[in-house]
């Protein structure tokens, strides 16, 4: 069951160090994750009982939690996505990751936390452009990924990036045509951006199919 995936993610969100990131202590945190956790229960891991805190290598993952609060520097929590023993990188050059923002059409819930449910990491949209795909999730009645959200998913589920299948996140754009996206650059997992114009062979567009909120405050 879902509900003990994410008991799994908030104890890995501890582990890792996010209470001190958010200057509060770790009974504070999970007291504060607490009205998430009835969006959890009784949903079903598509997976079934064996894959239930599974890899999400397999391009599905049922459930993330996401930690999106303003005072949590993406620069603190990228060294802390660990795939295969390498830890991720960032390099959006000439951009910064404060210069993309959530797209007009994506409504994200209040609060500095939510659920990200039915994530697909869009292993149809391979070798399609930013822009065709962003028409294709669209017209499925799904919605892109933001860069915090793409970050969140790795931290939980690092072998959800796979290097015939990387991903772009469209939900968030600068102020041009670059698309912030996440790939591997030599086994190390990597943060940065490509072309909306531009068709890759080894790189989709990832999606969800809600989110879901709670009014979390740290």
């Amino acid at each position: 069951m879902t509900e003990h995936e994410f008991a799994r993610q908030v104890d890995r969100l501890v582990d890792l160090g996010y209470p001190g990131l958010l200057t509060v202590s770790p009974t504070d945190f999970r007291r504060a994750l607490e009205p998430l956790a009835a969006h959890a229960q009784g949903r079903t891991d598509s997976g079934g009982p064996a894959s239930e805190a599974g890899s999400g290598s397999d391009g599905h993952v049922d459930l993330v939690i996401v930690i999106d609060a303003p005072t949590l520097a993406t620069s603190e929590t990228i060294p802390l996505i660990e795939r295969r023993g390498v830890s991720a990188i960032e390099s959006l050059y000439p951009r910064e990751v404060q210069d993309f923002s959530p797209i007009e059409s994506v409504r994200l819930p209040a609060g500095d936390a939510y659920l990200l449910l039915d994530v697909d990491r869009g292993a149809d949209t391979i070798d399609v452009t930013p822009n065709d795909a962003f028409a294709i999730i669209e017209g499925r009645g799904r919605s892109p990924l933001t860069i915090a959200e793409g970050l969140a998913l790795l931290t939980h589920h690092p072998e959800f990036l796979q290097p015939n299948n990387c991903f772009s996140l469209l939900a968030s754009r600068a102020s041009d045509k670059r698309v912030p996206a996440l790939w591997l650059s030599d086994g190390r997992p990597k943060l940065g951006w490509c072309w909306a114009g531009n068709p890759h062979t080894w790189l989709g567009s990832a999606s969800c199919g809600e989110r879901v909120g709670a009014g979390v405050r740290f």
